[in-house]
């Protein structure tokens, strides 16, 4: 049962009474903190706001924005040394901080980011922008001169030395970086290290060449670039209209899987300028406006989506001098830079590494994708990223934050076209519930990509290899100009897809997405788009396919909790009984095949055995349930990924295939006698009694995160087994704990009139300072299924009875 709680937290603070008035504003930049630490930010102008938000952010997490500002300023080999790890994508610790400093320097010696700082909006920053960053600035080095480096009280940071007043710039770097993540994990090592191969190599690249087979390069490639999806970011959201909600007008359930560590991190706040924005939420730590939040009208999230945040060009070398590429029977010029940064050498001293990298006319030369090697020789891969010139992502989510209703949320995604690989989900007072795929997209239409896809990008473009969890991604022929993504008039900015093009949905009963392409937002209305947006009538996730059960069973009122439609109640509730739809497919089937084997013995990899213990654990596991105190969860979750195999869930042994017309229910009824699933249930076995791990330890045994050296236990799973609570376990410090995940969950309703009614949970809890009080509190309460209950308007800020008020006089 979902619990709402508002209960006290410790402050460091001296409380004072009162708040500011609605209508009026303080003339002070104001933070009211409530309880678990939550700002509520008010000011009289977009410059006050920023302000406040800078020192309230800088206070919480000044160590791990100041470790954030030192990566996009490419200083982390000057400062922590050359082999040390860095996260500049979606995943963490992906790189070294040198390539790291590499790829940064080289951004940072294009300009890229101050060019667009002079552009008009919407390519530039709009004014309330610019304002707010200003204000940010000022706030976060207020909080650091008030302190000093050596008074941080975080000790991952004190006294250090990399610790440093910040600028605009800063600012602006580091939200670039976050637009552009999307091409850094997969791209940025083989961008990094590419140099071109010895004049004299011509005829062995020619062999080599001559045997390179399409399909098993794009095999390859899709392999690795679905083992690493399998470990990055994702989301659910469901939009609920007012078919849909009991007791309101339009309800939505917010729910990224982001990093619990690094600068991907969320961080909640309240924002008001009375008169002009009043938004609460949640957003990258260090970009001062609401991601993912609501405000008096409406409620929005986003969830990661099916395009391929870059593109690749295969451009035909001279083999005499593979710096010379052939464009339309001419050859051109390769551009090479050579970027020099900092390195901290062993002895204490700094010394400093140069490396030529290489560009073309459609964007710089690779030699790897997400590990896979691609050889540099008869050939060379280029990549475009789409959001390199993109800061527009700051006018749309500011946009976002003053919406009126969905259809003004469409007319902010289109008129910016400034979203990074995300799709909008979005609900409104109204009742209307919204799914958008409206973001940057390369402009490949389904007629230029049959034109100019090289073999290999067929293959991965049109998924004919049926790859799991892999976005169309594009290889197009180089050597014609005309195959460079073209400049449509309706984009926002060169190179970018028709906006119009793009898909979306209204309707008064629901929509949602969990990290799987357009086509079943809503299954009652299936979407159609060009091939770049992702695939049609192709198998759903079963994470899908949960949320779509999810909100059919509710708002028919057949999923066996009273009534019909969405309450907060009933929605935390569905989202913490993390059910597991793999257990609901498959956990029957499994049974059967364990009880059936002879003597209880299976013979695996030349291994007999014994899983007459692992019956009846399975058998009572009824629930199928990730809770903390399920027994079987982890027995099943080790068999399931070993019967996965990283492949997608189609491929397994069913005895119903997937039906494009019966997508949501297919495929189903796994075959009980079929070897596979004999094996790969000996193998969990075989794998928990090595680890030492009883076959019915509860989930609340394995599956923790530490907060000073205390482990609290976390409930959900891993997203391929169909649970809409996704957590992921990994490596930190050299431990096993909660890596990624739910990180900043809520839900809100609307009525016809009256406030948002919210509840939220910011499942690793606002501050990375292991002495802040607010370190590990909302991660407990995570841990118990609970939810903070929202204070947003003034009089419910002003009833807080941890009420705690600080004034930037």
């Amino acid at each position: 049962m979902a619990v709402f709680v508002a209960a006290a937290a410790v402050l460091g603070m001296t409380a004072a009474t009162g708040s500011a008035a609605a209508d009026e504003g303080p003339d002070k930049p104001t933070i009211r903190y409530t309880e678990y630490g939550i700002p509520h930010i008010i000011a009289k102008d977009w410059e006050g706001l920023g302000t406040g938000y800078g020192y309230a952010a800088a206070k919480d997490n000044i160590c791990a924005l100041a470790d954030t500002y030192l990566m996009v300023n490419a200083q982390r080999s000057r400062y922590l040394g050359p082999t040390g790890k860095a996260s500049p994508g979606q995943s963490q610790n992906s790189t070294t901080n040198l390539n790291s400093d590499l790829y940064f320097q080289r951004i940072n010696d294009s300009h890229v980011v101050e060019q667009q700082l002079d552009l008009p909006a919407p390519h530039g920053p709009a004014p309330k922008v610019k304002e707010t960053v200003r204000g940010f600035v000022q706030g976060y080095n207020r909080y650091l001169a008030e302190t000093g480096a050596a008074g941080i009280s975080d000790p991952a940071c004190r006294g250090a030395a990399w610790v440093r007043p910040i600028t605009e710039l800063d600012v602006y770097r580091h939200a670039h970086a976050e637009i552009i993540m999307g091409a850094a994990d997969p791209l940025l090592e083989g961008q990094v290290s590419a140099q071109p191969p010895p004049k004299s190599a011509a005829s062995a690249a020619a062999t080599s060449a001559a045997a390179v087979d399409p399909k098993t390069s794009a095999k390859k490639i899709g392999d690795a670039i679905a083992a690493a999806r399998q470990q990055g970011m994702g989301s659910n959201a469901l939009a609920v209209g007012a078919q849909g909600v009991s007791g309101g007008t339009g309800m939505l359930l917010a729910n990224p899987h982001f990093p619990w560590q690094g600068k991907n991190r969320m961080w909640q706040t309240h924002l008001t300028i009375p008169g002009e924005l009043n938004v609460s939420g949640a957003g990258l730590l260090g970009l001062p406006a609401v991601n993912i939040g609501h405000n008096d009208n409406v409620a929005w999230s986003h969830t990661v989506a099916t395009v391929a945040p870059f593109g690749l060009f295969d451009v035909e070398v001279d083999p005499y001098n593979p710096t010379r590429y052939l464009v339309d029977g001419a050859w051109e010029e390769m551009t090479s830079q050579a970027v020099s940064v900092d390195v901290l050498n062993a002895n204490g001293s700094i010394g400093q590494v140069t490396r030529t990298l290489w560009s073309t006319r459609y964007g710089p030369v690779t030699t790897s994708i997400q590990g896979f090697p691609l050889p540099w020789l008869v050939s060379a891969h280029v990549v475009r990223d789409p959001n390199l010139g993109n800061l527009r992502a700051l006018n749309t989510w500011f946009g976002l934050d003053q919406a009126t209703d969905v259809d003004d949320v469409v007319d902010v995604l289109e008129t910016t076209q400034g979203v990074p690989f995300f799709n909008t989900i979005a609900t409104d007072r109204q009742g209307k519930a919204l799914y958008a795929d409206i973001q940057a997209v390369p402009n490949i239409t389904d007629a230029h990509a049959q034109s100019c896809l090289t073999e290999t990008g067929k293959l991965l473009f049109n998924k004919e290899l049926r790859l799991p969890i892999v976005p169309p991604i594009s290889i197009l022929d180089g050597k014609r100009s005309a195959c460079d993504w073209p400049n449509d008039p309706n984009a926002v900015a060169p190179g970018l897809l028709d906006p119009a093009a793009q898909p979306r949905l209204i309707r008064t009963d629901f929509a949602g997405n969990a990290n799987d392409s357009p086509w079943l937002a809503n299954p009652a209305q299936p979407l159609s788009y060009p091939r770049v947006m992702g695939d049609t009538a192709a198998p759903r996730s079963l994470r899908t396919q949960e949320l779509i059960l999810t909100a059919q069973k509710r708002i028919n009122g057949t999923d066996g909790l009273p009534g019909r439609g969405f309450t907060p109640e009933n929605m935390g509730k569905l989202l913490f009984a993390d059910n597991s739809r793999a257990a609901d497919l498959a956990l029957n089937a499994t049974v059967t095949m364990c009880q059936s084997q002879p003597f209880g013995l299976i013979l695996v990899d030349a291994t007999l055995v014994n899983v007459s213990e692992a019956c009846p654990i399975l058998a009572a596991w009824t629930d199928h349930d990730f809770s903390l105190t399920s027994r079987g969860s982890v027995l099943f979750a080790n068999y399931w990924s070993n019967l996965l195999g990283g492949q997608g869930v189609e491929k397994l042994p069913w005895r119903v295939p997937f039906d494009p017309a019966d997508p949501v229910h297919t495929p189903n009824s796994l075959d009980s006698g079929n070897s596979a699933v004999r094996d790969a249930f000996g193998r969990a076995v075989i794998a928990l009694r090595k680890a030492g791990i009883p076959l019915n330890a509860p989930l609340s045994a394995v599956q923790t995160v530490t907060r000073n050296g205390a482990q609290i236990p976390i409930h959900g799973a891993p997203g391929e087994l169909g649970v809409l609570n996704v957590i992921n376990g990994g490596q930190v410090d050299g431990k096993l704990d909660v890596v990624f995940g739910s990180s900043f969950i809520q839900q809100t309703r609307f009525t016809a009139d009256g406030p948002p009614e919210s509840y939220s949970v910011l499942a690793y809890s606002q501050s990375t300072d292991s002495t802040s009080p607010h370190y590990a509190d909302q991660t407990r309460l995570f841990s118990a299924g609970q939810w903070v209950t929202e204070r947003y308007t003034e009089a419910q800020i002003a009833a807080s009875p941890v009420l705690v008020t600080k004034v930037l006089d």
